[in-house]
């Protein structure tokens, strides 16, 4: 049973005259009263925690986009048409237990017979293409900056600073993590002597009443891990050697002035060539899940009994991979871009991003070619707690706050599972020109490489979430255009007036309103019925 606070529910259900297809009439919750809703102060069940995106707002309490409400009550048993979404990331186990009855194929083109089959300039581009080719990690753009020793480039000077505070920044957390690694360790090691047992409960520790001097000291650092809201001990230690292997990537690779990651043989400054990579679109290793995490959002097949569910049936995932373990080149992405509208997708989702952009013209003009063909943009606000009105992320669809070159991208900040102050993830970057919707996006559970399954957090979680809703619209509602889809998307959304955190900032309070162009978090449910009535 939820424990709720003291609060007035009411949202009043009202009747549409509208349904999906030749479906009942269907109900609708007017979203004017959604700041009455009671906001949930007990801790979210195993289930809750793995499906809380797909959840109502209103029944359940969690701030998710109403998906098992769309589909138990619009969608229902209905027909949809079948929707191909471009996930322009790294690679994706096209092969994985939830995902492989999902992946695109290209009928035209023949498997593994090097010959250009289709003549759309790519060598068996069976699921997708990969235009890295064998590398995965890279520098970032402003590291590839200061490699030029081009000091007459205007983002020289602000590259040096950055990477000086960068790599002060990432020596200091790598020291940091490791040291508290060691002393967890050897609290751990303390606290399962005394047990007499190494797997040991939260209870178990707050029961420990023993006065030993190095003993208090292991219980006290144990319960300041368990506040951390870690379901245990190793969980922790999986956190902390994670966060020691993204650092040693940031300076080994990243950072690294004299790394050379690119290894397709093209220049990343020469648009003349475009057809390089090849056609293998899995991930180069393991640890490369970030796509396949992204894939499994959007569709990962509903409803089989394993892992989890997808935001959207009747979708097709076409992978591109283009996004390396560092910065993008803007190349990459400008074809990726274009191959996927090329190839047909309909929907393309882009949880990527960076703050240098040597040829964000490029992309800017693939953009617009995606706008021009129908196709939607979903793109990740990014990570930093930036309002995007003041600094610009690539890619972007406009220069310095002005006029826009496509209709059809859009910009997701992201959530984190409760609704109330703390509702924005304190890493979503935000902005009331540049960011154009909210969704769930923090602790999101999919689908990870060799059919096993994760928890992630970011904005590149909250872009799938809406590229599935946009799946679903044109799925179900496939005469609608993709500005129409995007209009829909903004308009449809629960319009929250409470003040929230920005930024991860205590002093920093905003109203939700202020934090989006639309001012509101993507709900499936109404999005839906706002589809049927245009």
């Amino acid at each position: 049973m939820n424990t709720f606070k003291s609060l007035t529910v009411s949202a009043v259900l009202a009747v549409l005259i509208s349904g999906c297809g030749s479906t009942a009439p269907i109900i609708s919750t007017p979203i004017e009263n959604i700041d009455s809703s009671p906001i949930k102060v007990s801790e979210l069940t195993q289930k809750e925690k793995h499906t809380w995106g797909h959840l109502d707002l209103v029944k359940d309490t969690i701030p998710g986009m109403s998906v098992d409400k769309a589909y138990s009550e619009i969608i229902k048993n209905n027909k949809g048409e079948t929707v191909i979404v471009a996930v322009i990331d790294t690679g994706i186990d096209i092969d994985h237990e939830d995902l492989s009855d999902v992946i695109w194929t290209n009928k035209k083109e023949i498997p593994n017979n090097g010959i250009d089959d289709d003549k759309n300039g790519y060598v068996d581009d069976v699921h997708g293409w990969n235009f890295l080719g064998d590398a995965y990690n890279e520098q970032l753009e402003f590291v590839r900056i200061l490699a030029s020793k081009d000091t007459s480039n205007p983002d020289y000077a602000r590259a040096k600073a950055e990477y000086d505070e960068e790599y002060e920044k990432y020596t200091g957390l790598k020291t940091n993590y490791e040291q508290f690694l060691q002393q967890l360790n050897a609290a751990d090691e303390i606290v399962s002597k005394h047990l007499n047992k190494k797997d040991y409960t939260q209870e178990d520790v707050n029961n420990i009443k023993d006065e030993d001097e190095k003993l208090k000291q292991s219980v006290a650092l144990l319960k300041y891990v368990y506040s951390l809201d870690m379901d245990s001990v190793s969980d922790f230690r999986k956190q902390l050697n994670e966060g020691i292997e993204q650092f040693n990537d940031r300076l080994n690779y990243n950072l690294n002035l004299t790394f050379k990651g690119r290894l397709n043989g093209d220049n990343p400054d020469d648009m003349s060539t475009k057809y390089y990579g090849n056609g293998n679109v899995k991930p180069s290793k393991k640890d490369e899940s970030h796509g396949t995490h992204v894939a499994g959002i959007i569709a990962a097949e509903r409803n089989n009994g394993k892992g989890v569910n997808g935001v959207a049936n009747n979708v097709k995932i076409m992978s591109v991979r283009t996004v390396p373990n560092g910065d993008e080149y803007d190349k990459d992405i400008a074809l990726a871009i274009r191959y996927a509208v090329d190839n047909g997708a309909k929907v393309i989702n882009g949880s990527f991003g960076k703050y240098y952009s040597p040829h964000s013209d490029w992309v800017r003009d693939a953009l617009a070619y995606a706008s021009k063909h129908d196709v939607l943009v979903v793109k990740a606000a990014g990570n930093e707690g930036e309002d995007l009105d003041k600094k610009a992320v690539y890619p972007n669809d406009q220069v310095n706050n002005g006029p826009e070159v496509s209709e059809t991208f859009i910009t997701v900040g992201a959530l984190e599972p409760k609704y109330g102050a703390n509702m924005v993830a304190s890493f979503s970057n935000y902005g009331k020109i540049n960011a154009d919707v909210f969704a769930p996006g923090a602790k999101i559970y999919s689908t990870t490489p060799e059919n096993e399954y994760d928890t992630k957090g970011g904005t590149s979680m909250a872009a799938p979430a809406v590229a599935g809703v946009a799946a679903l619209i044109r799925s179900y509602y496939p005469k609608l255009s993709a500005a129409q889809v995007k209009k829909i998307l903004m308009d449809s959304g629960l319009a929250i007036k409470t003040n929230v955190v920005v930024g991860g900032d205590k002093g920093n309070v905003k109203p939700f309103g202020d934090l989006s162009k639309s001012g509101k978090m993507v709900n499936a449910y109404n999005a839906l019925i706002m589809a049927s009535k245009l």
